[in-house]
């Protein structure tokens, strides 16, 4: 059984960066951040694969927000920039006890989940 343990959230002005931390307590594959706002299904937000050959990214952050991995760490990252108050949720990492090829945003393929780190982005 893998843990994951995200830090790094805050409240922050529109407009601003936040960088978001998961770590693992054991060796896993493709890694995945999802997020869920008030009274709305968990969405996906952005995916890496183990080598960090690919990466995946829901249309509403591309180009705002990069996902990375440090392996050696067993730690993925999600740098977060020109937020948004539309960002505000809950942050999850998630897992995958395999890899693939490519990246995923399939919620169904994740095995691990984090307890999630709250981002609240204000107007």
């Amino acid at each position: 059984q893998v843990q994951l343990v995200e830090s790094g959230g805050g409240l922050v002005q529109a407009g601003g960066s936040l960088r978001l931390s998961c770590v693992a307590s054991g060796r896993t594959f493709s890694m995945g951040w999802f997020r869920q706002a008030p009274g709305k299904e968990r969405e996906f937000v952005a995916a890496i694969t183990w080598s960090g050959g690919s990466t995946l990214y829901a249309d509403s952050v591309k180009g705002r927000f990069t996902i990375s991995r440090d392996n050696a760490k067993n730690t993925v990252y999600l740098q977060m920039n020109s937020l948004k108050p539309e960002d505000t949720a809950v942050y999850y990492c998630a897992a995958r006890r395999g890899d693939s090829p490519l990246a995923t945003g399939n919620r169904a393929e994740y095995d691990y989940w984090g307890q999630g780190t709250q981002v609240t982005v204000s107007s």
